[in-house]
């Protein structure tokens, strides 16, 4: 096995950390284990830490190249200071919470080799079940949006019309090209990075990979999904680790951070337009649920209020935060 070669590495394996030591543990274990005879390098990110994760890697993975924040840059900014130093000619993306099957980084670079008009790919996702996650999907958009909220994706997933959002009516077994690819994994062609830039800092958590994969189809490259790469994926462990505070939940403070970069979104590849209409859309959503469960003679039910209320005050702060799309807040957020 080939860690960290004296020259250039194929792959440069970045993985952000934030309160995850535990599972970031399993995760360098599991990808020693699964590089086979692949020369490649491991990067960490380790976002401000609290549970001691930057020292675990240092003592415990020696042969891994640390970079220690003194504060919570996020996903973008913390892969864009891995991105600077990488010296592959591939880039991996690997959640602390992702963990290799077998092959799946040696098939990667066998698949990049093979098409070079490929900048970015992504592999099948399942849980610690097997179960199948999400794992090639299109990009946002109102209508796709509705069809999510509505439930009408989850009632008629094999619909090529309703189900399109996260592509539920497609053979998960076979492979082909897409919008876009969780972050959770993903192969990335440097030379495509270097061309394009790396990822858009104004995006602190969620849809700055949905933002790089339109980049790179823009630069007539394409984006796949490969679904011979399998990746064990537990999904929002970061986000258990938050603590609360007096004025929000944490549960809250992950659904401001999502409105926050939808509306950044939405306003940089849709314009003004798109920004508004996604925000009413949302607003008229959650206030036609609060409305209906108003309504309800169940306590349960009724309970709900409170609930979708809290949303469309979360939606309001997103607005004001972002100026409607057109500003980030200053990190951390």
């Amino acid at each position: 096995m080939k860690v960290d070669a004296p020259n250039s590495p194929v792959a440069s394996v970045i993985v952000v950390s934030f309160n995850t030591r535990d599972l970031l543990r399993e995760c360098l274990l599991t990808l020693r284990r699964a590089a086979d005879d692949v020369s490649y390098e491991a990067i960490v990110v380790d976002n401000a830490s609290r549970d001691g994760s930057a020292d675990m890697v240092a003592t415990e993975f020696p042969w891994v190249r640390l970079i220690r924040s003194e504060t919570n840059l996020g996903f973008a900014a913390a892969n864009n200071r891995a991105f600077e130093i990488a010296r592959g000619a591939y880039i991996i993306l690997l959640n602390s919470d992702a963990f290799l099957r077998p092959n799946a980084l040696r098939l990667s670079i066998e698949h990049m080799d093979a098409n070079p008009r490929v900048g970015l790919a992504g592999g099948r996702l399942v849980g610690r079940d097997g179960s199948w996650q999400p794992s090639a999907r299109m990009y946002p958009s109102i209508l796709n949006s509705l069809f999510m909220m509505s439930g009408l994706a989850a009632k008629y997933p094999q619909s090529r019309l309703l189900g399109r959002m996260d592509r539920t009516w497609a053979d998960q077994f076979q492979p082909a090209q897409v919008d876009w690819v969780p972050g959770a994994y993903s192969i990335i062609r440097r030379s495509v990075l270097d061309r394009i830039g790396f990822f858009d800092e104004r995006f602190f958590l969620y849809y700055e990979e949905v933002d790089l994969c339109r980049r790179i189809r823009a630069a007539n490259r394409e984006v796949w999904y490969w679904p011979d790469i399998v990746v064990e994926h537990l999904g929002g462990e970061s986000a258990k680790t938050m603590e609360d505070s007096a004025s929000i939940s944490s549960g809250s403070k992950i659904e401001l951070w999502r409105m926050r970069a939808g509306l950044l979104y939405f306003r940089k590849h849709h314009g003004n337009f798109g920004a508004w209409t996604s925000m009413l859309l949302d607003r008229w959503w959650y206030r036609s649920r609060a409305l209906r469960n108003s309504w309800s003679k169940s306590a349960q039910r009724k309970a709900r209020v409170a609930n979708f209320e809290m949303a469309i005050a979360t939606l309001k702060q997103a607005w004001r935060d972002t100026r409607g799309g057109t500003t980030s807040p200053p990190r951390p957020w």
